[in-house]
């Protein structure tokens, strides 16, 4: 096969088969996965000291780290401050130029270098210690400057990274990923933070909908809602029920209790049974005490009581069974709770 150029006129190797570029990304996985499960084997009392450390932390934990290790240090902060444990980053160049204000003696370092001895990191240990801030370091060589310097040194040593020319860091970074994942969840289960916390601080996301979203949000009240008296006609129904466009009308007193409901489907069934629509009366067709739903429940909770009911909208009732709302499947997919 004939070589190639680059673009500096250079041959580069000759292009690979569809089967040699799989088994390649299928040999980055293995060597990855097996970095990841040595990690395990490994993992011992010092984890635990680092879990205990940051759960004493009054003030926060600042993730460092460079260069690719950096990359990986911005997540470990991410994860850790939506899962309950506040956390920012700080590059460790600039924190030589003034970004170690930002450390204060309550708080916790934790420093991420594979080899141990990235300089920028090496440079500013001193001056956290100095500070009286506790240290945690994740290299991969136990023997190197930052993890003899560190209060508790965590192992994420890999065999050899997955790149075939290994220099790119690549098993190292996942391992050193790894590590910082298991110290977010286990500080998560040891402060018993639950999905609601989550939810707090991910509202823009679907799970914070779920879970903030409540009923009185996304129901229609006010003249929003449809309605029609018990000695009204079937006609009255249908006209009150397309005017308000949401499939369904509550039939009620004049204190506003309900008395039943009727709906799109209710309609498919009356004309299935060959009735009178002129002269019906819509108390003789609608669905006795229906179910209905509180206000303050998570809108979630009503999305499970429609599937649980194979029902396509609810109404919204006080504690003395008058209507305050309704809502229908439509409503609830525009809120993102579906």
């Amino acid at each position: 096969m004939p070589e190639t150029l680059r673009r500096d006129g250079t041959a580069s190797a000759p292009p690979l088969s569809s089967e040699d570029l799989l088994e390649m990304g299928r040999e980055v996985l293995r060597i990855e996965s097996q970095a990841v499960l040595h990690l395990v084997e490994r993992l011992g009392s010092g984890f635990v000291d680092a879990v205990r450390l940051i759960l004493a932390c009054r003030g926060r934990v600042v993730v460092s780290g460079i260069g690719k290790s950096g990359h990986v240090a911005r997540k470990i902060a991410a994860t850790m401050a939506s899962t309950g444990t506040p956390a920012f980053f700080v590059h460790p160049a600039e924190a030589s130029h003034g970004d170690l204000g930002m450390i204060t003696p309550d708080d916790v370092v934790i420093a991420l270098s594979n080899s141990g001895e990235s300089a920028e990191l090496v440079a500013i240990v001193p001056l956290v210690k100095r500070h009286g801030t506790r240290l945690i370091s994740i290299t991969g060589v136990p023997t190197s400057t930052l993890a003899t310097l560190a209060d508790i040194h965590l192992d994420a040593a890999v065999e050899k990274e997955a790149c075939p020319l290994g220099l790119a860091p690549t098993s190292s970074t996942t391992a050193a990923l790894a590590l910082g994942d298991a110290l977010a969840v286990a500080l998560l289960q040891a402060r018993g933070f639950s999905a609601q916390d989550f939810a707090r601080s991910h509202p823009g996301g679907k799970l914070g909908r779920r879970l903030l979203v409540r009923v009185s949000d996304v129901m229609h009240s006010g003249k929003e809602l449809p309605t029609v008296g018990e000695n009204a006609s079937l006609t009255d129904a249908l006209l009150e029920m397309s005017h308000k466009g949401l499939g369904m009308t509550a039939i009620i007193d004049d204190q506003h209790h309900i008395l039943g409901i009727f709906t799109d489907g209710d309609l498919r069934r009356v004309l299935a049974a060959g009735v009178d629509l002129r002269s019906a009366r819509i108390a003789d067709l609608m669905k006795r005490a229906p179910r209905t739903i509180d206000g303050d429940k998570l809108a979630a909770e009503a999305v499970q009581q429609m599937e649980a009911m194979r029902i396509n909208g609810l109404l919204v009732a006080d504690t003395d069974n008058r209507l305050v709302g309704v809502f229908n499947m439509h409503d609830l997919l525009r809120a993102g709770v579906l």
